[in-house]
């Protein structure tokens, strides 16, 4: 049984939302590997065996932190196929695009072009390990097949109804035509055989070789608007990083089309309210408040890089945020006018004793994504395109080579006592809160990593699919909290659920000044921490 936490490693740690995966990235640093190896073996085998959260179909950013202090962003977003228009759409009867089928496998598989870009950066930082070693947990669990969690039945049982479009996720995801049981074990053949023609062919194969040939051919025929010059023509990029300037260190998130800048506006507004103590009314209320005000700054100006219409430094600016957090009434909530985002994902982290940290997340947006399963290579394709308004004067309004908004985002932190954390989560627009309850908790209110992650969560707005738009928290704080919270004007709802999936599924990796490395991850997902 791989524990949800692991310290005192020196030679590295690594955490995921299943235990499979755990063991493979403990593995590769068994083998010598590096942080970043470590997690190119962690983002294919978690494919393989959690594809109801993320598939190589889908989009992933990375936060590496090297062993100089350089912060870098890869970025592996996906855009708009060469024949996503209004047109395409609307020619066939659609007025916004579809959730799920064909037509929602509207954007390039981004993924895999980071992992390039990340495989890259494992060799500069040192490492050796083969491509193939680094792929082969993932090709063998797909292969021989891995073990379908209680999130997997859950949700092929609630969302199977939505699937009838969507080509071969039957076959894939089923089995003898039913809801897989909890236990039960399922392959993903056609996967298998993909990972390992990148294992010889090289990653740059699943776009511009017979993989991404493949690929095309099975997009085309069943009615995608990406093309095979759109796969041609895909490359992960470098970006430097949004940051801020914490009492604690600085603070790190990913740029646009993510939603990086609201978490960090969260946890900037959040410092500022100067909350003493955890856990009660004025944690809660205070990050919830702040979350209110990030995402109305979000919904405004978060969209595909080129079409920013400010600088964004201004928006994480001392005086900005001054200005912001006057706005925050202390003891009253205000008014909530949500536009929330669903998502399905995982959030990875993993260290080594280089210095080498990394925030990974990837995801297919939606759970299952497109529900849509090529049948040459098994890909799941991803439904992030469904995020695009179809309306042209909308902010993430859909054109050809647009890359749709995004509510991924990998955090990390360089503390000012040596301390180096990466941390993040699974669900929509629950990310950036979660996170600032994960962080506030450990190093504000100085909870340990594990105590952290367990501790009772809240969500505002909605993710999982959920047309809630309330305030829900877990069962488990006080009675007295809901009772302030309701007084205050919050419109809550209490789970019965004491440990909810719809808060989430959150990890973190703390790797300490001297050397020692932690590791810890959420016990509402299938997952846990792990060190060599």
């Amino acid at each position: 049984m791989i524990s949800l936490y692991s310290t005192g490693h020196k030679k590295g740690v690594v955490c995921a939302p299943h235990a499979a995966t755990v063991a493979d990235g403990q593995h590769i640093l068994a083998e010598g590997g590096n942080a970043l190896e470590a997690m190119i073996a962690m983002a294919a085998s978690i494919a393989a065996v959690y594809p109801h959260m993320n598939h190589v179909g889908g989009d992933g950013f990375w936060l590496v932190h090297e062993p100089n202090g350089r912060v870098r962003a890869l970025m592996g977003a996906g855009p708009a196929g060469t024949n996503a228009t209004p047109h395409f759409y609307r020619d066939r009867g659609h007025e916004t695009i579809p959730s799920r089928g064909p037509g929602a496998a509207l954007t390039v598989p981004a993924a895999v072009s980071a992992w390039v870009l990340a495989l890259e950066a494992a060799r500069r930082h040192g490492g050796k390990l083969p491509l193939d070693v680094l792929l082969e947990p993932a090709r063998r669990r797909a292969r021989d097949g891995y073990v379908v969690t209680r999130s997997q039945h859950a949700l092929t049982r609630d969302k199977l109804s939505e699937m009838r479009d969507a080509v071969g996720f039957h076959d894939t995801f089923l089995a003898a035509g039913k809801v897989p049981e909890v236990g039960s074990r399922l392959t993903q053949a056609a996967l298998a055989a993909t990972l390992e023609r990148l294992a010889h062919a090289g990653l740059d194969d699943f776009y511009r070789g017979d993989v991404g040939r493949e690929i095309a051919a099975d997009l085309e025929r069943i009615g995608s608007p990406v093309t095979r010059e759109d796969l041609v023509r895909q490359r992960g990029t470098i970006a430097e990083p949004l940051k801020a300037q914490s009492r604690v260190g600085m603070l790190y998130n990913t740029p646009p089309p993510t939603q990086g800048l609201a978490s960090l506006i969260i946890l900037s507004l959040f410092e500022r309210l100067r909350v003493s103590q955890a856990e009660g009314f004025d944690h809660i209320h205070g990050i919830v408040e702040a979350t209110k005000r990030a995402f109305r700054v979000r919904d405004r100006v978060v969209t595909d890089p080129a079409g920013v219409p400010v600088d964004l430094a201004t928006l994480l600016s001392a005086a900005f945020l001054d200005q912001e957090v006057r706005r925050i009434d202390a003891r009253k909530a205000a008014p909530w006018p949500p536009q929330p985002g669903d998502g399905d994902t995982i959030w990875m982290g993993a260290a080594d004793a280089s210095g080498l940290v990394v925030s990974y997340i990837q995801s297919i947006y939606w759970e299952f994504g497109s529900g849509c399963v090529l049948p040459r290579t098994g890909v799941l394709m991803q439904n992030r395109g469904a995020s695009f308004s179809l309306d042209e004067r909308a902010l993430n309004r859909l054109a050809p080579g647009r890359l749709p908004f995004h509510t991924l985002n990998p955090a990390l932190a360089v503390l000012n006592d040596g301390r180096i954390m990466a941390y993040g989560t699974m669900g929509g627009d629950g990310q950036p809160q979660t996170q600032a309850a994960v962080f506030s908790r450990h190093i504000h209110f100085r909870q340990p990593l594990d105590k952290a992650l367990d501790a009772p969560r809240w969500l505002l707005g909605r993710t999982w699919g959920s047309a809630h738009t309330n305030l829900r928290l877990e069962s488990r704080f006080d009675s007295r909290v809901f009772d302030q919270l309701r007084a205050a004007g919050h419109d809550i709802e209490v789970l019965s659920d004491p440990y909810s999936d719809t808060m989430g599924h959150a990890g973190a990796i703390v790797r300490h000044p001297d050397g020692r490395m932690e590791g810890g991850h959420d016990p509402r997902a299938d997952g846990g921490a792990a060190g060599a």
